[in-house]
């Protein structure tokens, strides 16, 4: 088992880059793929979860080249050109994959089976086929869980789906099987979540509109392949900048960010708790907006978050608890039950990690109450366990920022699913974090 072991600094600073976009190099693989002509993809995130997408791709019958060091290449094969694979697709660590993956391969004329690693097989996938079912696709999971069984030949018809949860996840599967379907596909999201496939879609040609929480798409000919650059990874930023907000020194600068407005609720959410934050140099990779973010060592207080911004911030909520702890007074979140389905409960693991750590809180059915404290050694030494999810290994690795000893992180295999090299990145930055 690969273990962090991060040791308390004093300074955190300087001038980073995070790695491409995990959920925009999901897309582009696949949209790509079905897509006719050749799709440039810049900024291509290299980690174990696209490479798993990559695979499943390449199986389904897509030329894929790797051209240059995050830059690949994909010859699409158009709408209708997949092949069965033969085997089973295994989409690793990825929930994301699995579930884009199915509302794709559900409009296709041959069988296909999901599976992934030991976190994926314990993921509710039932979210996603109970509205594709509805659409008349046929899938079969295994109580509710992966794997899953996607039946060909199935004939897909558009419907007007109401999310029960904000899901993005759920939106863009239905989306794709929408690509498919007889009529117009409507999904009603009763909050934003992020809208990184109607975005795209949209670059590949697709008609889609999107206004007040309701995507129409009408189901094109063809899809037409093109460039695209994908921008930092905002999830994989979200680290260091609670790390610049919560450590000491003059600044921390992390550059070529994506700020796509429905991705970026940690921003609003630290502003609320009185971070130091300068959003600069704003520009654009194709239809995804692009800055620079500059964040400066300030005295956070504690807030309850607003439940609107939930949704906006679900991936980031691990990082954000590491700065409720060093915030001043109660920090509660609540609105927040997707956190318990994702690679771990990611609620009771960050409570299990920050109790051990010696900081004080109370598990919600749907969210969590932390007591932040304001002094300079917040989280004592000692050990928690990530439970193989990287995001609470590289939050608790954040910790170390405000920590009065050494802190262990074990079980951290799974942080080279989405941020490669995290170590080399964090010791840019000022934190000190050796795998052993």
């Amino acid at each position: 088992m690969s273990n962090y072991l991060v040791h308390p600094v004093s300074t955190v600073g300087g001038t980073i880059r995070v790695p491409g976009d995990k959920s925009i190099s999901h897309r582009s693989l696949m949209l790509g793929g079905i897509a006719e002509g050749i799709t440039e993809v810049r900024g291509f995130l290299e980690s174990e979860d696209c490479l798993a997408t990559m695979k499943a791709m390449r199986a389904l019958g897509v030329r894929i080249d790797r051209i240059a060091e995050r830059e690949v290449r994909v010859h699409g094969v158009g709408l209708r050109g997949l092949r069965a694979a033969g085997h089973a697709l295994d989409m690793g660590n990825s929930g994301t994959a699995m579930r884009l993956m199915t509302g794709l391969l559900c409009g296709q004329s041959f069988d296909s089976e999901l599976i992934g690693d030991s976190s994926l097989m314990k993921r509710p996938m039932e979210r996603v086929a109970v509205p594709l079912r509805m659409m008349g696709a046929r899938i079969e999971t295994h109580e509710g869980k992966p794997p899953v069984r996607v039946k060909g030949g199935a004939t897909l018809r558009g419907i007007r789906y109401e999310l029960p949860v904000a899901s993005a996840q759920v939106k863009s599967a239905i989306l794709l099987a929408g690509l498919y379907a007889d009529g117009e596909t409507v999904v009603v999201e009763p909050g934003t979540t992020r809208d990184h496939t109607e975005r795209m879609l949209r670059t590949f040609g697709c008609e889609l509109t999107a206004a007040q929480r309701e995507v129409r798409l009408s189901p094109p000919a063809r899809l037409e392949g093109c460039s695209l650059e994908v921008p930092g990874d905002f999830s994989s930023a979200a680290f260091f900048l609670v790390a610049g907000s919560i450590g000491q020194g003059n600044g921390l600068t992390v550059c070529g960010v994506g700020i796509n407005p429905t991705r970026t609720g940690l921003l609003d959410i630290l502003a609320l708790m009185g971070a130091d934050l300068r959003v600069v140099n704003h520009r654009s990779a194709g239809t995804e907006p692009v800055a620079d973010i500059e964040v400066r060592p300030a005295k956070l207080k504690g807030i309850h978050v607003p439940p609107e911004l939930v949704p906006l911030a679900i991936d980031e909520f691990p990082v954000l608890f590491i700065a409720a702890a060093c915030a001043e007074g109660e920090t509660v979140v609540t609105g927040a039950e997707e956190l318990r389905v994702k690679e771990s409960d990611r609620i009771a693991v960050m409570a299990e990690g920050l109790t051990a750590l010696g900081v004080e809180c109370e598990v919600l059915p749907d969210g969590i109450r932390i007591q932040g404290r304001s002094q300079q050694h917040v989280f004592a030494g000692g050990q928690v366990h990530s439970h193989g999810d990287h995001r609470i290994a590289m939050s608790f690795a954040v910790a170390s920022a405000r920590a009065a000893a050494p802190i262990q992180i074990a079980d951290v295999a799974n942080v080279a699913t989405s941020f490669p090299d995290f170590p080399g990145v964090a010791r840019a930055a000022g934190l000190n974090v050796e795998l052993v």
